[in-house]
């Protein structure tokens, strides 16, 4: 992995976070949306890191577009598991994360089709 991409870093991190949290839910004997955080919310960083192999432009937005929807996906469960309240784990600093992931694709997908419009 490149150590100057941002947001391959951030989405690498953001998954190791995931697997963490999913660990702590497993515990807790909270296996529904564990699993649907584990799934999106790994599945980010697979999609970006997909992009950086893009074999064209509109390949890259393709990828980073998924990475996008996965990132909102995760947004939800994250959002439903806190006001559930079906576990006492705080996902404030989750919530905090995923929306400076979901910024920075969002950013890098606009740029990207800028690119291609000039």
């Amino acid at each position: 992995m490149k150590n100057d991409n941002l947001i391959a870093n951030k989405t690498f991190d953001f998954s190791l976070s995931i697997i963490s949290l999913f660990v702590q839910l497993k515990k807790e004997n909270e296996f529904i949306i564990s699993k649907q955080l584990m799934r999106c919310g790994t599945s980010i960083g697979a999609n970006v890191e997909e992009a950086i192999a893009a074999q064209s432009k509109k390949d890259f937005i393709s990828k980073m577009s998924i990475a996008s929807k996965e990132a909102r996906e995760t947004k939800y469960w994250l959002r439903l598991l806190d006001k559930s309240e079906i576990t006492k784990i705080s996902t404030e600093t989750y919530l905090i994360e995923i929306e400076h992931i979901i910024n920075i694709i969002t950013k890098i997908i606009k740029t990207s089709q800028e690119s291609i419009s000039k």
